[in-house]
């Protein structure tokens, strides 16, 4: 197994050491945010790192297999859904419809992207939506889990310095991932009804 599918199948790995944390209990905050998810932010950007990681080196090296090809963007929505639903579960950090619509996308995508293969014989490519998407997802996610108040609340209007700032960075970015999730779906559903034709 080359150095690129290792890569991946930590990323994997690390997903249930980041659920398994918050069961510790370990006491403590930094600044507000509760030690506990400091270590799992710690976890989630070095999962997300190995992300960027792999790709290069199997690019660079040529070790482009199928099995990382399989892999690799089920790793990513492991990764990124569980730290969703952790930070849902954290005092509502994250309102529950965010990943009910990331989860909604994949699922449509992942059909699209099965029918297409059966079909034709190839992988429908990811669009800049898709890409700004993963982007802009990682970034909120490794915000959110330092953010001591939950996503939206600058529109509260009583946050101020620190606080203001990290969670001015959470609710922009993540929702330009939001809008990137929807226009990304879509794209997949526009371009990929041709595959249905024959059967509608």
């Amino acid at each position: 197994m080359n150095l690129a599918n290792k890569l991946t199948i930590l990323r994997i790995i690390l997903v249930p050491i980041m659920v398994i944390i918050p069961f510790f209990n370990i006491e403590g905050e930094v600044f507000g945010v509760p030690i506990t998810y400091l270590i799992v932010d710690i976890i989630f950007i070095i999962a997300a790192l190995t992300d960027k990681l792999d790709g290069y080196i199997a690019r660079s090296r040529n070790q482009i297999t199928t099995f990382g090809k399989f892999l690799d963007p089920i790793a990513d929505k492991i990764v990124v859904i569980t730290a969703m639903i952790m930070l849902v579960a954290w005092d509502g950090h994250l309102p529950a419809w965010v990943p009910i619509m990331v989860i909604f996308r994949e699922f449509v995508v992942s059909g699209y992207r099965l029918v297409a293969v059966k079909q034709e014989g190839n992988v429908i490519a990811a669009s800049i939506w898709g890409k700004l998407k993963t982007a802009t997802q990682m970034i909120a996610i490794a915000f959110a889990f330092i953010d001591p108040n939950p996503f939206g609340a600058i529109f509260n209007g009583n946050l101020a310095g620190y606080e203001f700032v990290i969670n001015l960075i959470v609710t922009l970015t993540m929702s330009v991932s939001i809008v990137a999730t929807i226009f990304s779906g879509w794209e997949y559903i526009k371009n990929g009804k041709e595959l249905f034709k024959d059967s509608m």
